[in-house]
């Protein structure tokens, strides 16, 4: 017999996504995909990869325009700029998160690579503030199925800034009844 109220068939940890269920009344995560970055005993964080704000990279800390779009991460240290990219090594001190996806690094190196056009839009990613959740309380939410565990597809989906249907493809790629979800109103008095 298959358990319907069972989400979560994967554990969160280091470089998985969370994906909210179509049903979150959050206004902040309302259908919402997150790369975690850490989940430990301590707690666990990561960005907002499909929320946006409008400014320019421009407005902060002397940097180049670069023509991008910055993601709202998280409700936690909203005013700061966080990077994903996918540089490795080329920016030292970075983090790996997952093959491929690196964070932070050293940010005068950063600024240096911008300034020369050294860098693609494809290979950063900016945010403002990060998601983060302290000892167990993300278990706890994963416990009330408010949020669906998987794993990166693809590297390259997750740094398009302009890929407007990434909750809806995570969630038809789990399949069976979330591949039903993906496709729910976001208010359901418009079904």
């Amino acid at each position: 017999m298959i358990d319907l109220n069972v989400y979560n068939k994967l554990e969160p940890q280091k470089g998985r996504l969370l994906i909210t269920e179509p049903f979150e009344e959050s206004s902040y995560f309302n259908r919402s995909v997150v790369l975690l970055c850490e989940h430990n005993d301590e707690g666990s964080f990561g960005f907002v990869m499909n929320n946006y704000i409008d400014v320019n990279l421009a407005d902060f800390d002397s940097l180049p325009h670069f023509e991008t779009r910055i993601g709202l991460g998280g409700p936690v240290n909203s005013k700061n700029l966080y990077y994903l990219h996918t540089l490795g090594e080329t920016i030292p001190e970075s983090v790996e998160i997952t093959a491929g996806i690196y964070a932070g690094g050293d940010f005068e190196i950063l600024k240096g690579l911008l300034i020369a056009g050294a860098i693609k839009k494809h290979e950063i990613r900016f945010f403002l503030g990060y998601s983060g959740w302290s000892e167990k309380q993300l278990d706890g939410e994963l416990k009330h199925n408010a949020w669906l565990v998987a794993d990166i597809h693809d590297t390259a989906e997750l740094m398009d800034t302009n890929n407007a249907n990434l909750w809806t493809d995570y969630m038809t790629r789990q399949g069976g009844k979330y591949k039903a979800f993906a496709h729910f109103p976001k208010n359901p008095l418009h079904n």
